[in-house]
């Protein structure tokens, strides 16, 4: 027997290698790592800068219902009014015909969950301002906590 042949023979009672190594397996651990370090902060920011825009386009949305709904009550917007009181519950001074201004009471909370205020008189607006405090849902604060005015 040549000395070839023998070693053909060795080549072929191996085990062909089908796992990972424990280095390789640190390595591809540490670079999602690093991944996840770098892109998740990037995706949070885009989450509270959605929820930021959502809340402006339902705020056009219930200054469009309150609007109406003071249209049909033939006044301006009183101190003491709150969007739920003109859009939700049947105002006093609502006409028979009186219809609820939303479809869902959900839609009088902002994207954190908290409810929106109706400010009289408003401070941006005239007559009234529509606010949302944002994610902390306390008046002031910064980036996703800064209150929205709408």
């Amino acid at each position: 027997m040549n000395r070839s042949s023998s070693q053909t023979r060795d080549r072929k009672r191996r085990p062909a290698r089908r796992a990972f190594t424990l280095i390789e397996a640190i390595v591809v651990v540490i670079i999602i790592g690093v991944l996840a370090a770098v892109v998740a902060p990037r995706v949070l920011q885009r989450i509270g800068q959605s929820k930021v825009a959502a809340a402006k386009a339902s705020m056009a949305s219930l200054r469009t219902s309150v609007d109406l709904a003071l249209s049909d009550l033939g006044r301006d917007a009183q101190s003491g009014d709150t969007l739920r009181g003109l859009l939700w519950d049947k105002p006093k001074d609502a006409p028979d015909t009186w219809q609820k201004g939303i479809n869902k009471e959900a839609d009088l909370n902002d994207p954190w969950g908290n409810p929106y205020l109706l400010v009289v008189p408003g401070n941006v607006h005239v007559g009234y301002d529509i606010v949302s405090y944002g994610a902390d849902g306390r008046e002031g604060g910064e980036g996703d906590n800064a209150d929205i005015v709408g």
